[in-house]
């Protein structure tokens, strides 16, 4: 017989495998976005709910006490095939830059290599900041805003395009609050006779 526990982390770890089945979904609709009357909607309308899904899946861990390190990781990795999935179909279809593409995969790598190097050092576990959700919700609408692209500019430039700029600068600026906190532990690790 199965408890709530138990079934209140099967509903929690669905949401997450939703997120991550839903990105290819997104992407094709991206690329395949001949027919704006259908494809762009769906693709804008999927991106929306996938990135709800993910304040929920948190929202109700945190409520029902089902935080775990390996729902975390599925969570954290959930989000970055999502936002590196329909970024890179963006880039196919000439709505997001490559050099926005870069910073913000380029951190997403950077920040899964920091994850790994503390948590083989001591065990420490990184826990998000103010920094990382804010850097979350401004990707997820900056990428929302380039699948619909709005017919909106601000000095001449698209907002979608200066969206992701902004989220690109604000991705940037996570990637250096976690750098900063977690030195003393780079520091430690890459100091001689320390490494592995």
């Amino acid at each position: 017989m199965t408890t709530a526990d138990d079934r209140a982390a099967a509903f929690l770890t669905a949401i997450t495998y939703l997120r991550i089945a839903l990105t290819p979904v997104v992407m094709a609709l991206v690329i395949a976005d001949t027919d704006p009357t259908w494809a762009r909607p769906a693709a804008t309308l999927l991106f929306a709910f996938a990135a709800v899904t993910d304040f929920f899946d948190g929202r109700l861990a945190r409520r029902w006490k089902q935080t775990s390190a390996l729902g975390n990781f599925l969570d954290t990795t959930a989000d970055k095939l999502l936002v590196t999935g329909v970024l890179l179909a963006l880039v196919e279809v000439g709505r997001a830059s490559i050099w926005v593409a870069f910073i913000i995969i380029g951190r997403e790598l950077l920040i899964m290599g920091l994850r790994g190097v503390i948590s083989a050092s001591d065990g420490t576990v990184m826990s998000p900041s103010i920094w990382g959700k804010l850097k979350a919700n401004v990707q997820f609408l900056a990428i929302l805003l380039a699948i619909w692209w709005p017919a909106v500019e601000i000095g001449g430039v698209a907002i979608a395009t200066l969206a992701l700029w902004i989220a690109a600068a604000v991705t940037v600026g996570s990637a250096v609050e976690y750098l900063a906190r977690f030195r003393g532990v780079l520091a430690q690790r890459g100091s001689p006779g320390q490494g592995a």
